[in-house]
């Protein structure tokens, strides 16, 4: 009885958290995130000032242009933005923090392929599909893909591991991409579907945005009330076991709230990757490694990502846009790469 509480204290060491950090980026990141959507509402091809922005939102006239802009395409993109950077930051926090894998995300793991393949499929085969379903189906690609992703992953002798599941996922992303890329091009889809491979909220509307947002809402509520689980759960599956945690149904929750976020983020905005990858980490290196911060905390900072990265996008190559999903590659490869190097030290 002495040696276990001797390992629960010993492991209870290793939750080094800092709470003012977390308290920090709570609420400076909202105020950032407050600053950034109204300079992302300003910022496109034909510049904004910050005023017409206010008065748009709080005093909306549809007799003047600029408020019309403002309200039907860039207020709803921005808020996509937001959304979607919050979903793939916590998406990739609870994989890192279930499987205990520093490369895991969403898209790196094939769920952000799996999801552009059924969306693919409903273009091709059900051109009429309401947006709710074909977020339905975006849920079912991302499960297919997680599916292949960890059975191909446990074929190999000695079991799972970090670097084979980042094969698997490289492999299950590559076959699903070609397969998209073949309806596509059969189907005569290439066009339409050429949003999704880019990646980017520019589409995004207030309908979309009205059937996404509950279904963000509803993950996001369960990934905090599971966040002391998922700590515990990066201790080691032992650990939590010998805590009272019913480990199995944990991860089949964890795995129901990855599938909803990751699906209904590429199902808006295409297969962006390395944001889960990414400010999860950072996320952990700020505030330490406690579940009940690092969720939204990775929120508020994935939307904050996203929000800039959008800007960026739009400011290199004016009026024309860079494919958001370029930015993401460029930070999120060298960051990758840096990750996997560090933990092959440590095997």
């Amino acid at each position: 009885m002495n040696e276990e509480l001797e390992s629960i204290e010993k492991h209870n060491e290793k939750l080094h958290t800092r709470p003012w950090a977390a308290t920090l980026i709570l609420t400076a990141g909202m105020l950032a995130l407050l600053f950034g959507a109204a300079l992302s509402i300003s910022v496109g091809a034909a510049d904004i000032d910050l005023k017409t922005v206010w008065s748009a939102i709080f005093s909306y006239n549809p007799d003047m242009p600029k408020h019309t802009i403002i309200r039907e395409l860039r207020l709803p993109r921005s808020l996509a933005d937001v959304i979607v950077g919050a979903a793939f930051a916590v998406s990739g926090a609870i994989m890192q923090g279930m499987t205990r894998n520093p490369l895991a995300d969403s898209g790196l793991m094939g769920l952000n392929a799996g999801a552009v393949l059924m969306v693919a499929i409903c273009f091709a085969f059900f051109p009429g599909i309401s947006y709710n379903s074909l977020i339905l189906f975006s849920f079912l690609g991302s499960a297919l893909a997680a599916i292949l992703v960890y059975g191909t992953g446990s074929l190999a002798k000695g079991g799972l591991s970090p670097m084979r599941l980042v094969l698997a996922g490289a492999s299950v992303t590559a076959l699903m991409t070609a397969m998209s890329e073949g309806i596509a091009i059969h189907f005569k889809l290439s066009q339409d579907l050429a949003f999704w491979f880019a990646g980017g909220a520019a589409g995004v509307k207030w309908e979309q945005l009205r059937i996404m947002f509950p279904w963000f809402v509803i993950a996001l509520l369960f990934a905090l009330m599971l966040s002391r689980s998922i700590t515990l759960l990066s201790l080691g599956e032992d650990v939590a076991k010998g805590l009272g945690q019913r480990t199995g149904f944990v991860k089949l929750a964890c795995s129901l709230v990855i599938l909803i976020l990751a699906g209904t983020a590429v199902s808006a905005v295409g297969p962006i990757g390395f944001v889960g990858l990414v400010i999860p980490h950072l996320t952990r290196y700020l505030v330490g490694v406690d579940y009940r911060w690092i969720i939204p905390c990775s929120g508020i900072l994935g939307g904050l990502l996203m929000t800039f990265a959008d800007i960026g996008a739009r400011m290199i190559n004016p009026p024309f846009e860079t494919p958001i999903g370029a930015l993401f590659a460029l930070i999120g490869v060298p960051f990758f790469l840096f990750v996997a190097r560090r933990e092959g030290r440590s095997l």
